[in-house]
């Protein structure tokens, strides 16, 4: 089986919608794909409508939390989408978006840069607006490159120029709300220096004794190295290891199955869970 858990759509920061997004991970060779959109679970109907046969669609999200002033991201598995708690968190993170974003746009005006509130919201169309659209709106002025070089303290990344702070969940709440709401949490891509400040790994402990499922050691911004690493601390505190490929579409250069979840701990993730439950596909439209 090839399983890969963590995918975005134009629900939110992705540029495929969520059923082109099924159908692409069916046509990659697929058997289990997750859609993880950032705060939202505004896809999972559509992607569950086209889902093709013979691919399973995990319906999740990935949800913002803050530690110790640090940006750290939980994907939750399999909760209830409708249990109020949640909810109402999830809500509370989108809520804060827009003029975290328009915001944004205050300051690369005042550093020079042209972009304006119209070009980001055009971008992001009916996605929850984050800095991966504002991001686009700086390559399409030719500022950057690439998406990802808008990373940096130069532009966006944590503590950058442009960077402005939103709502976000403290970790052991999330890990909490997620609970009990049902779902599985997995802490994603934990080393991702690249894309600014990480919290300390001795942090992984603290989330573990506290209800933490697993970690996203496989992952574009790990090196082997640190990959090595992950699975050690891992393994000793005997949490799940998932690997995934953060798919975003054209906005990002990874590709779908890049990195993929051993079937084993597929299994135990979907036998922890009791919010919600994996969807067979049976030829969606």
């Amino acid at each position: 089986m090839r399983i890969d858990l963590h995918t975005h759509s134009t629900a939110s920061d992705g540029t495929d919608t969520p059923a082109q997004l099924v159908r692409k991970a069916a046509a990659t060779g697929l058997d289990v794909v997750a859609l993880t959109d950032h705060d939202t679970t505004r896809g999972h109907a559509e992607a569950v409508a086209a889902l093709p046969e013979g691919l399973t669609l995990v319906t999740g999200a990935e949800l913002s939390c803050r530690l110790d002033g640090v940006s750290m991201h939980m994907l939750a598995y399999l909760f209830d989408p409708e249990e109020p708690a949640l909810l109402a968190e999830r809500e509370l993170v989108r809520d804060d978006r827009v003029p975290r974003a328009r915001a944004m746009v205050a300051r690369l005006g005042e550093l020079g840069v042209p972009v304006t509130w119209e070009q980001v919201a055009r971008i992001a169309g009916d996605g929850s607006v984050g800095r991966p659209h504002v991001a686009s709106a700086l390559v399409e002025l030719g500022v950057v490159p690439t998406v990802n070089e808008a990373f940096t303290p130069d532009w966006l990344a944590d503590g950058g120029r442009a960077h402005v702070d939103k709502h976000e969940t403290d970790p052991f709440e999330a890990l909490r709300l997620i609970k009990g709401a049902g779902g599985v949490a997995v802490f994603a891509h934990p080393a991702a220096a690249k894309r600014g400040r990480t919290v300390p790994e001795t942090a992984i402990a603290d989330l573990a004794a506290a209800g933490l499922d697993g970690i996203e050691v496989d992952h574009m911004d790990h090196d082997a190295e640190t990959r090595a690493r992950l699975r050690g601390t891992a393994k000793e505190l005997g949490l799940l290891v998932t690997g995934s490929s953060d798919y975003h579409g054209s906005r990002k250069t990874c590709v779908l199955g890049e990195y993929t979840t051993d079937p084993e701990v597929y299994g135990e993730i979907t036998r922890r869970a009791f919010g919600a439950f994996p969807v067979p596909g049976a030829g969606g439209a």
